[in-house]
């Protein structure tokens, strides 16, 4: 079943997940070369889509796991969280419609 992970960024987040990026971008690249990843992103803090050192507010993960406990756990052991670039994580279901 697809998942979405939905994160939340610490305050001035920026320095964080440059030291952090290159960890988070493999373990997404893991569920790519899976044939898992749906989709993946940060949300600029800024209304554009290069922010500079306004940096990012969150991401956004959608990806399959067998069941919710095991996107839970992924998101869990994110290097974003465990290096303190989010302050929150919420995990829910989601069904794909379009396209």
């Amino acid at each position: 079943m697809l998942y979405a992970i939905i994160s939340q960024d610490v305050e001035n987040s920026l320095a964080k997940r440059k030291l952090a990026r290159p960890a988070h971008i493999e373990r997404l690249e893991a569920l790519k070369n899976q044939g898992r990843l749906i989709l993946a992103g940060p949300h600029p803090a800024i209304d554009t889509e290069d922010p500079g050192e306004a940096g990012f507010s969150g991401s956004l993960v959608v990806a399959e796991f067998a069941t919710l406990s095991d996107a839970q756990n992924w998101a869990n052991e994110d290097p974003y969280m465990t290096e303190g670039v989010y302050q929150s994580v919420t995990v829910k279901p989601f069904k794909k419609v379009l396209p």
